[in-house]
């Protein structure tokens, strides 16, 4: 007896209008075709496919690549709820969107609050009408149907989706990211005001002159590596108010087993510190092809009493970004007063809200909650801020 979350739904041609230049050969060479996936193993079946139109596709992120989705489904998913959408042109899958439906009916991307950017794929080459087949794809048709997409970085590939999307659609602002361009550290020190800069060199002179050593870690070490970062991050937010999911087994499954496919792939960089002979800091850097993002780190305490820790991990983290020849350094996701200390760029994510031509009930009830919940953290900021400032000293 077939399981019911092994159901895969069979392919079929889109009936989109004809286009022109989009004539079908004697051999169907142009034909699109679509495909709702259920079955909970589609992304590691997909992986290979997955990977390659993530190459073709310049908004992914490391977030968005096989090793990572189907990583995060494996720690995080239910059974029965994965929806894997795929759009191929002539056996090429140029569109793919991997969601997640909770149980009001919302569809999600996956990541959860794990994920600093979400984005659906598109081959570059054929961006315009492969958004426009996957729009038709997405099964959002009812008015109890939405799909809301949070983290959703300026430039993505949803907003392409999200621009030719024929129902019902809403964009509020998401968290705010921070960045600054990777080019070497004596021109940041530029960046910032006299005395600011001349605070910086010496912090940074400090740490050259303690004598902490940084090594990169290969990818076949990643596993010891990883159970070393989350052991310091415990041990430095030990009594400041730890986030509970970095202490859980999940996680720990999760940030092990996607940090290694990343890292096979030139994705991840782990770097470990030592002090006197002693392991005292590792942090996770993750590769884009745009940037270079600053995941999750941990600091033994008695670093942190001696030395500038950010500073430590930020100068090694540009100097990556410069060699691997990325436009720009991410601070992702947060308003952590370090971060502010480089005066960074500001950006925000967008939150993107999908719902059918007619109806759309989930998506009004959806919207409402959402201005709701932003209103109250708007609310909030003030002294959520200064309590984290009083906990980072």
């Amino acid at each position: 007896m077939t399981s019911p979350h092994s159901v895969r739904r069979r392919s079929a041609a889109l009936p989109a209008p004809a286009r022109p230049g989009d004539d079908t050969g004697p051999d169907g060479a142009e034909q699109w075709q679509a495909e709702v996936r259920r079955d909970d193993g589609a992304l590691d079946e997909l992986a290979e496919e997955w990977d390659g139109l993530a190459a073709r596709c310049a908004s992914a992120t490391p977030f968005q690549s096989a090793a990572w989705q189907a990583s995060w489904w494996r720690a995080y998913g239910r059974p029965g709820r994965l929806r894997v959408v795929l759009v191929r042109r002539g056996g090429l899958l140029v569109a793919a969107a991997a969601l997640v439906r909770g149980r009001t009916g919302v569809l999600t991307g996956l990541g959860g609050a794990l994920i600093d950017f979400t984005d659906v794929l598109l081959d570059d080459e054929h961006a315009a009408e492969a958004a426009a087949r996957l729009a038709a794809a997405l099964p959002v048709r009812r008015p109890w149907q939405a799909l809301e997409l949070r983290e959703v970085r300026p430039g993505s590939a949803a907003h392409q989706l999200y621009a030719l999307w024929p129902g019902r659609r809403h964009q509020l602002l998401d968290s705010l990211c921070q960045s600054l361009p990777a080019i070497p550290m004596e021109q940041i020190y530029e960046r910032l005001p006299g005395r600011t800069a001349q605070r910086r060199r010496a912090k940074q002179r400090k740490l050259e002159a303690a004598g902490v050593r940084a090594e990169r870690v290969e990818p076949a070490a990643v596993g010891a590596a990883v159970a070393e970062l989350l052991r310091l991050h415990a041990l430095q937010w030990e009594g400041r108010g730890v986030t509970p999911e970095h202490t859980s087994e999940r996680f720990r499954a999760h940030l092990t087993e996607s940090t290694a496919g990343l890292a096979r792939r030139g994705q991840a960089v782990l770097y470990r510190y030592q002090l006197d002979g002693e392991p005292v800091a590792v942090d996770l850097m993750l590769l884009g092809r745009r940037f270079a993002g600053l995941y999750l780190y941990g600091a033994h305490p008695r670093l942190r009493e001696r030395l500038d820790v950010a500073g430590l991990l930020f100068a090694t983290g540009l100097a990556e970004a410069v060699a691997a020849g990325v436009p720009e350094i991410n601070l992702l996701r947060g308003e952590e007063p370090y971060k502010e200390r480089w005066r960074p760029n500001r950006e925000h994510n967008h939150r993107l809200l999908f719902g059918p031509r007619r109806g759309a009930v989930l998506l009004s009830l959806r919207l409402a909650a959402v201005r709701s919940r932003v209103a109250l953290a708007r609310r909030l900021r003030g002294p959520v801020r200064r309590l984290r400032e009083r906990l980072a000293r």
